[in-house]
This record gives C-alpha cells, sequence and structure tokens, in this order.
C-alpha cells in the first residue's frame, strides 16, 4: 500500500534518545481525567504529575515532556507559560475535552493531539500509543508528527477552505474539516508550525475517509517544502 506520506527528500535522522523518566504535567483535569489516564501512560512508562492551577509555575520551571489540559477553559496562557521554558519548548501539548471551535481557537498553539470527552479507557489508550514516541522522543524512519493547527487550503479553481492538520511530515499531512476535497485533488496548502513561520506548499489528495478526513502528499518538485523537513529535524533534535 502506498504510504501518503512518503517523501524523495533524504530521510529525517532518526535519533532515539530513550528516556527512563518521560513526565507528562496533568493540568487542573478532572477527577475522571486524573484517575483514568495516569493508567493510560504508565503503560508506555510514562510518569504522571499532577499539576494545579496553583502550582501552574512548576511547568515554566521543570522539565515535563507532555502536558494535558482542559480546552473548555482559557489555556493558552498556560501553554505559553509552558513552551517559554527552555526546557519545554518542544513540549507535546495534549487537549481535553471541549468543541471542534475550542480546537480550532489554540490552533495557533500546536496543540498535538486531543483527548474527547466523555473519556473513554480504550480511545485514551489508543491516543498515548499512537503519540508515545513523540513523547519518548523515540521515531521511526520516516516521522510523523501529530499536531493540530489551522490550515489554509487554495484549490486549482480558486476555491479557498480551512481545515486542521492531524499529522504531518516532509512528505505529506492529514487533514480534517468540512472542506470538500476529492482524491487526486490539487491544492496550496498554508500553515505555520511554532517557531515555523506561514509555508505555502503544493500538493495532491491521496486519500480520504468518511470521517471527513484527507491525506495529502506534497509535490516533490516543490522547494518550499525544505523548510518544513528542517523544521521537523530541528523539532526532533530539541
Amino acid at each position: 500500500m502506498t504510504n501518503p506520506f512518503a517523501t524523495s527528500l533524504a530521510p529525517v535522522p532518526v535519533h532515539n534518545h530513550r528516556k527512563n523518566n518521560a513526565r507528562v504535567a496533568l493540568f487542573n483535569l478532572s477527577e475522571t481525567a486524573t484517575s483514568m489516564l495516569p493508567e493510560c501512560f504508565r503503560q508506555f512508562g510514562i510518569e504522571t504529575i499532577p499539576v494545579s492551577d496553583a502550582d501552574a509555575e512548576r511547568l515554566h520551571r521543570e522539565k515535563f515532556d507532555a502536558c494535558v489540559l482542559p480546552l473548555e477553559e482559557p489555556v493558552g496562557g498556560i501553554i505559553e507559560l509552558a513552551r517559554g521554558s527552555a526546557s519545554n519548548s518542544r513540549i507535546v501539548i495534549y487537549g481535553l475535552g471541549g468543541s471542534a471551535q475550542d480546537a480550532l481557537r489554540y490552533s495557533k498553539y500546536c496543540i498535538n493531539a486531543v483527548f474527547h470527552e466523555p473519556l473513554e479507557r480504550s480511545a485514551a489508550l489508543k491516543l498515548v500509543r499512537s503519540t508515545r514516541a513523540l513523547v519518548l522522543h523515540e521515531f521511526r524512519r520516516y516521522v510523523r508528527i501529530p499536531v493540530m493547527t489551522e490550515v489554509s487550503v487554495v484549490a486549482a479553481d480558486g476555491a479557498r477552505m480551512v481545515v486542521t492538520s492531524q499529522e504531518i511530515s516532509s512528505g505529506g499531512m492529514s487533514l480534517k474539516g468540512t472542506a470538500q476535497l476529492d482524491q487526486g485533488q490539487l491544492v496550496e496548502v498554508s500553515f505555520a508550525l511554532l517557531t515555523l513561520p506561514r509555508i505555502w506548499v503544493r500538493g495532491h489528495v491521496t486519500w480520504k475517509k468518511p470521517n471527513k478526513s484527507v491525506g495529502l502528499r506534497f509535490d516533490v518538485s516543490d522547494e518550499r517544502r525544505q523548510r518544513l523537513k528542517e523544521w521537523i529535524v530541528a523539532y526532533l533534535e530539541s
């Protein structure tokens, strides 16, 4: 089966920095979440630490590999507090609950993934499993980084739409939204990622699913992809 994220660029270097004590902050979570999520992370050797609003400064002072926080609360400042620390600038951010509008509202913070409510153990475990490599800094040859950010799409006929990224690599990305995109369709996408200013890249749709998600492969002749590849290398090495 064709991998929609494969790329003809040289593979991103792999650095297997195994962390024995990866730490995840559980910020201001409900009783249900603070009882279920530690078990899910613990299965992959990841420690969880409850952090209250009163102790929020810990996210700046201490080293955390990831943080789970409720999206229905005004948490933009908390994300900035964590990423304002040199040791946490690349911290993995999980959102909890909230609506699709909440996820878009915080898209500029590049949230990596979202635990949907009501929490279900099987779904939560699946999400932790799919993102654990990023938390543990254990990467495959072709790296797909889970990240939610707003993506502008311009079709060949000039139609414009806005969707949300799900995963991104130097070769392509998966998107989700209500935009009408068809397999094989040519588009140009633009997005920004934390320290990566907005870039524009050509590509075409390689697959689509009933859940309104689509896969996009970047045009191998578009040299603008190099900026994304360099950003991914820096992200993984930080």
